[in-house]
């Protein structure tokens, strides 16, 4: 007699629950997710009106953020605030696809419900954006979602087959309903396809990321031109900028792209002049649009200005000097006619983003506030506002320096609070006298050290620099004022001695007034304290 053998589970197919299965399913979970914000990245490259899952639920984030968490984020990464967002929202949605794998492994209808519940908050999230097409923004967040699940269940292999009692591992378990179970590939099949669908993924986001970007940037200077300026500034003299002669030491006027850039943006808007008007509303006698030819029609005229973001710690880089030509503001605002009523100017970028200023401090006539629309002699870098932005002497950017202006409203300052103030930031913000030691850092060879740096208080100007070696106080050479709204180098000769020394450095603003020591944080109005740093002499 014969005795057939019971199926080893050794030889049966394998279900998704089955060692290995995890790591598979992880990783399809991850490539489908990859797909889905590839695609969506593509698409909205494409496609005008659609939006950037990554960029629309990462503005969302920058939207709702909590008290305090601008100023942590930028003293993490600076410039790069906006870069370390969006990575951390790609690996936090790669991480959700991992667990969504996994859920799959078990039930593929589940997971493929959850990816559409994650698609419904990414398009929530897109309506956000101004620039966005609710119906293409839907179908394009569908098409991504679908892709998506399409992938996952290709990669698991969602047949719908069930595994027979005979097929079962041996614990005696029965499956009676369908399961996702993995296509009967070898594992090295199975990572190879699975990397294919993911470098395709990534392709398509960075192709789809650099059309979104070219696509949403008009080109700069297109249309009529900004004509030269009536009034204009000298050529800086030798003095007035130092750093041909100290190594290390920032330019007077900082190039266009080496200026620092902070705002809440992470698609720069792109904005048609053709199409761009600058209305002028609220506590006015006539309310005003403005067209481009309207706009740039106005006397033109140019001024050196320093400006500077409220998050820069003492010592940070979020401050710069450049060369700005534009319209005279108070000359717009005369044509609207401010009524004696408005005691606050809001600025209203193509974004939606405020920014709220007094409108004594906008009218006095010791500064000149403008609509700027050239930067250092060429039309306004899409980053840095084009076609318009305000820059407004002596005020923090964040309660002035509106970008991709539209809109400029009349109002009081207790009817409206701009973007940063509900945050817990201070509704009116000067800017502090500040002080920078650029070099040197680190360690030097003893001998003859410059010590040199950059003071700014506009619109006060600065009057004296001091510095401070182990204690002991000397005055700074300074490079001759371009103005009072500017930032100045200075510069100091040391004999440095071998050791451990610590420098510190002061200013003293056109008012006499020092630059405060006791040290504080960016929020609510601004970091205080000297910079200080501790300097090797070899």
């Amino acid at each position: 007699m014969t005795t057939t053998p019971a199926t080893s589970p050794a030889t049966a197919r394998p279900i998704i629950g089955a060692a290995g299965g995890v790591g598979r399913a992880a990783i399809a979970g991850i490539v489908a997710t990859a797909t889905a914000l590839g695609i969506s990245e593509l698409l909205a490259g494409l496609l005008a009106g659609a939006t950037s899952l990554v960029a629309a639920v990462g503005q969302a984030v920058i939207d709702l953020q909590p008290a305090g968490a601008k100023d942590v984020v930028v003293a993490l990464f600076g410039t790069n605030d906006k870069a370390a967002l969006e990575v951390f929202i790609v690996a936090v949605a790669l991480l959700i696809g991992a667990g969504l794998g996994l859920v799959a492994r078990r039930s593929f209808p589940i997971a493929a419900v959850a990816f559409v519940g994650f698609g419904v908050i990414g398009f929530a999230a897109s309506l956000g954006d101004p620039l966005a097409i609710a119906q293409v923004a839907l179908v394009c967040t569908a098409v991504s979602v679908g892709a998506g699940i399409w992938v996952l269940g290709w990669l698991l292999d969602r047949s719908g087959a069930r595994v027979s009692a005979a097929a079962a591992p041996a614990t005696g378990e029965t499956e009676t309903s369908p399961v996702a179970r993995m296509p009967d590939w070898s594992r090295r099949s199975f990572l190879i396809r699975a990397s294919a669908v993911g470098v395709g993924a990534v392709v398509a986001g960075v192709v789809g990321r650099g059309l979104l970007e070219r696509g949403r940037t008009a080109p700069v200077g297109d249309g009529p031109p900004v004509p030269p300026a009536s009034v204009t500034v000298p050529p800086l003299a030798p003095e007035a900028d130092l750093a041909a002669t100290v190594a290390g030491l920032t330019p007077i006027v900082v190039p266009n792209d080496r200026f620092y850039r902070i705002d809440t943006a992470l698609l720069t808007p792109g904005v048609d002049i053709a199409d761009w008007t600058l209305r002028i509303h609220g506590l006015v006698d006539r309310e005003t649009t403005l067209t481009w030819a309207q706009l740039i029609a106005l006397p033109m005229f140019e001024q050196y200005v320093t400006i500077a973001c409220v998050s820069n710690e003492v010592g940070g880089n979020l401050v710069g000097n450049a060369k700005w030509t534009g319209v005279r503001l108070r000359e717009v605002l005369d044509i609207a006619g401010v009524q004696s009523a408005a005691t606050q100017l809001v600025g209203r970028s193509v974004d939606g983003w405020t920014a709220g200023m007094p409108t004594a401090w906008v009218m006095d006539p010791a500064r000149e506030p403008m609509i700027a629309l050239k930067m250092n002699d060429a039309p306004l870098p899409p980053i840095h506002g084009y076609p318009a932005r305000l820059i407004v002497p002596g005020l923090y950017g964040y309660v002035s320096a509106t970008k991709w202006l539209k809109e400029l409203e009349l109002t009081t300052l207790e009817a409206f609070d701009g973007y940063w103030v509900p945050l817990g930031w201070a509704k009116q913000a000067p800017i502090l006298t500040q002080s920078r030691i650029d070099t040197p850092r680190g360690g030097v060879s003893a001998g003859t050290v410059a010590i040199a740096g950059i003071a700014w208080a506009p619109d006060r100007g600065v009057s004296r620099v001091e510095v401070a070696i182990d204690g002991v106080w000397r005055d700074a050479r300074l490079s001759k004022p371009i103005s009072d709204a500017t930032w100045v180098q200075w510069v100091a000769n040391w004999q440095a001695t071998p050791g451990r020394h610590t420098i510190m450095v002061r200013a003293t603003d056109g008012t006499g007034v020092v630059q405060e020591q006791l040290p504080s944080r960016p929020a609510p109005d601004g970091a205080r304290g000297w910079h200080t740093v501790t300097v090797n002499v070899g």
